[in-house]
């Protein structure tokens, strides 16, 4: 049985993960280098002293830490590269599985999680939680062997 659906649906949001890793670090390096610019801090300073929905403790600690603001970007764009490469090499692992139907099994979980650390509703998990179904719900044929006093399937009796 060739298991080509569950192949180009898995390259498809190999490819898809492939792009958020990019767009992601790219986002994270500009973020980072704007947050660096004097002028982005005083800009920042004055949208937060004229919000009225932030305490004046949250204006004071922001304005005396612009740091913690640059550390928690950075940080948290890197953890999000991390966790969607991670996904990209589980999704690998799943088609090198599924391929020539090796373990259908094994590639479905792998699916599985892939699609859960990729976002549990992105475009790319649904993609490969379908991937999943296939590989759990596609089973080859039975074929009957010829033994004495059985028939195969495929005989009339």
């Amino acid at each position: 049985m060739k298991r080509t659906g569950e192949i180009a649906l898995g390259i498809v949001s190999a490819i898809f993960s492939l792009i958020s890793i990019i767009l992601i670090s790219l986002l994270v390096i500009g973020a980072s280098t704007t947050l660096k610019e004097e002028g982005f801090n005083a800009a920042f300073e004055s949208q937060i002293l004229t919000n009225p929905a932030i305490d004046p403790q949250d204006i004071e600690y922001f304005t005396q830490n612009p740091d913690v603001v640059l550390n928690m970007v950075n940080t948290v764009g890197w953890v999000l590269v991390t966790v969607i490469i991670i996904s990209l090499v589980l999704n690998i692992i799943g088609i090198v599985s599924v391929a020539k139907n090796k373990k259908p099994t094994l590639a479905g979980i792998m699916f599985i999680l892939a699609g859960v650390l990729a976002g549990i509703i992105s475009l790319t998990s649904i993609l490969l939680y379908i991937t999943a179904i296939l590989c759990f719900v596609r089973k080859p044929p039975v074929e009957y062997a010829e033994q004495d006093g059985y028939y195969s399937a495929n005989e009339p009796l």
